[in-house]
C-alpha cells in the first residue's frame, strides 16, 4: 500500500476523470485512479449501459462485480449516439484532466467525438484507449476477449502441459495486467508531461501487447536466438517437480514454489526425499520427480503442509479459494479486504487495491445509473432547462 502520509493525502486530488469503458478494464484502471484520490465521473449509454451491472451473481439487483469495481464513482448516462448526447459529450469534456475509453477504434469518430476532435476542444486533455489490439494494425477493429489477448500474447502458448490444449486462466490477466495497469502508468505518466507542457496526449494501451511481458521467462529462449522447449517442459511451466501444484490427503492443493537449490533442498530434507537439484532442471527425469513429490504431499492435509511450512522455509503454500481468501490471516493483517456500502445501502465486502484506503476512510456506494448526471451538467454550465430537454429527448438519463 501507498506510504501512511501519500495515502492519507490522496497524491491525484484535484484530477478529473471521465471514464466512458465497461466491464473490467476501463473500470478498474478508474478505480485506481479513484483509490488515488482522482474524481471519476462513470459514463453510461441509456441501455444497456454497463454490462457488468446484470452480470450475477447479483447483489440488491447489481453485479457484484460491478459494485467491486465502480464504488468511490459517479455516474451520468449520456446516449452518445444521439447528436445532442455527442454535443452534450462535447460540452462536458473541458472540465476533465482524464477520459478513458474502450471503443473498437472508429467508434467515437463515427459519433463526432473521437479523440482528435475531443483534444481540439481541450487541448490539455489526456485520452486513454483501451482496446485489445491497439489504434491500428491489421487487428485493430477485431472483437476479443482476455482470453484471445492472452492467446496473440504467447501466454496461453506456454500454459499447461504439452499434451493437452492451453489451459483457461481462472483470472483475467490480459485485462488487468495487460490493460488497466498499463492504463493506469500511461495516465501518471500523461499527468506528469502535460504538467511540464500544458499538452494533453493520446495513450493506446493494447491488451494484447501488454500481456506480453506476463511472459518474459518464456520468451528468453526467444531472446537468446534458441528454439524454446515445448509448453509443460519449462521451469517456471510446469516443466520441473520443485515447481508445481499438488493435491493434499484432503483433496486441496498447495503449490511449492522452490526454485532457489537452498530452498529444494530444506523441502525434499524434511520430507525425506533426495535433495538432488536435478529436480530444478527440466528434462525426461521429472516425471518421475513429480510422482515422489506428489506422493508425499498427498500423505498430509492441506492445512497439515501450512503447518509445516510454518517452520520450513521452502516456498511451500496453500492453494486457496476465493471464499477462504477473507479469513486468511496474511490478508486480514494488510486488510485487503473491508466492508462497505454497497448499492442497496447495506453491508458488501470489497477489495483494497494496493496503492488504495481501505476501512479506515469513508467510500462512496456505486451509484444507480445516471444518478449524478443532473449534478456533472450542472458543474459544466449547463441550465436545468437545458437539462430537462436533454432527458425529455432521451438523450440523457437522470
Amino acid at each position: 500500500m501507498l506510504p501512511e502520509s501519500l495515502r492519507h493525502r490522496r497524491p491525484l486530488e484535484g484530477v478529473r476523470v471521465l471514464d466512458l469503458t465497461r466491464l473490467l478494464p476501463g473500470p478498474f484502471a478508474s478505480l485506481v485512479l479513484a483509490d488515488l484520490g482522482a474524481t471519476v465521473d462513470k459514463l453510461e449509454d441509456p441501455f444497456p449501459g454497463d454490462y457488468l451491472r446484470q452480470m450475477p451473481p447479483s447483489v440488491d439487483g447489481q453485479g457484484a462485480a460491478w459494485q467491486a469495481l465502480n464504488r468511490d464513482k459517479r455516474s451520468l448516462v449520456i446516449d452518445l449516439k444521439s447528436p445532442e448526447g455527442a454535443e452534450t459529450l462535447r460540452r462536458i469534456v473541458p472540465r476533465y484532466d482524464v477520459l478513458i475509453e474502450g471503443f473498437r477504434p472508429g467508434v467515437l469518430d463515427r459519433l463526432g467525438v473521437g479523440h482528435a476532435a475531443l483534444r481540439a476542444l481541450h487541448p490539455g486533455l489526456i485520452v486513454c484507449a483501451i482496446t485489445g489490439y491497439g489504434q491500428d494494425g491489421p487487428l485493430a477493429k477485431r472483437a476479443g476477449h482476455d482470453l484471445n489477448y492472452l492467446a496473440r500474447a504467447g501466454v496461453l502458448g506456454v500454459t499447461g502441459p504439452a499434451d493437452e490444449p492451453p489451459a483457461v486462466s481462472g483470472a483475467q490477466m490480459a485485462d488487468v495486467a495487460g490493460g488497466a495497469l498499463w492504463a493506469v502508468v500511461a495516465i501518471l505518466a500523461a499527468l506528469q508531461e502535460r504538467a511540464r507542457t500544458g499538452v494533453g496526449c493520446v495513450a493506446d494501451i493494447a491488451m494484447s501487447e501488454g500481456a506480453v511481458p506476463l511472459a518474459t521467462f518464456a520468451l528468453a529462449s526467444l531472446f537468446a536466438g534458441e528454439r524454446p522447449r515445448p509448453r509443460g517442459d519449462n521451469v517456471l511451466d510446469g516443466g520441473i517437480a520443485a515447481y508445481a501444484t499438488y493435491l493434499t490427503a484432503d483433496r486441496k492443493a498447495v503449490a511449492l514454489g522452490a526454485l532457489e537449490p537452498k530452498f529444494w533442498t530444506a523441502f525434499a530434507t524434511a520430507v525425506g526425499l533426495d535433495p538432488t537439484l536435478d529436480a530444478l532442471v527440466p528434462g525426461s527425469h521429472q516425471p518421475a520427480l513429480k510422482a515422489s513429490v506428489a506422493a508425499v504431499i498427498a500423505g498430509r492435509t492441506r492445512a497439515e503442509w501450512e503447518a509445516f511450512s510454518r517452520t520450513h522455509d521452502c516456498c511451500l503454500e496453500p492453494v486457496l479459494e476465493p471464499h477462504e481468501l477473507p479469513a486468511d490471516a496474511q490478508h486480514q493483517h494488510r486488510g485487503v479486504f473491508f466492508e462497505t456500502e454497497g448499492f442497496g445501502g447495506g453491508p458488501m465486502l470489497a477489495f483494497r487495491t494496493p496503492v488504495g484506503p481501505g476501512a479506515d476512510e469513508a467510500h462512496t456506494p456505486p451509484r444507480a445509473a445516471g444518478a449524478d448526471t443532473r449534478e456533472i451538467l450542472r458543474e459544466a454550465g449547463i441550465d436545468d432547462a437545458r437539462i430537462d430537454a436533454l432527458a425529455a429527448s432521451g438523450a440523457i438519463g437522470t
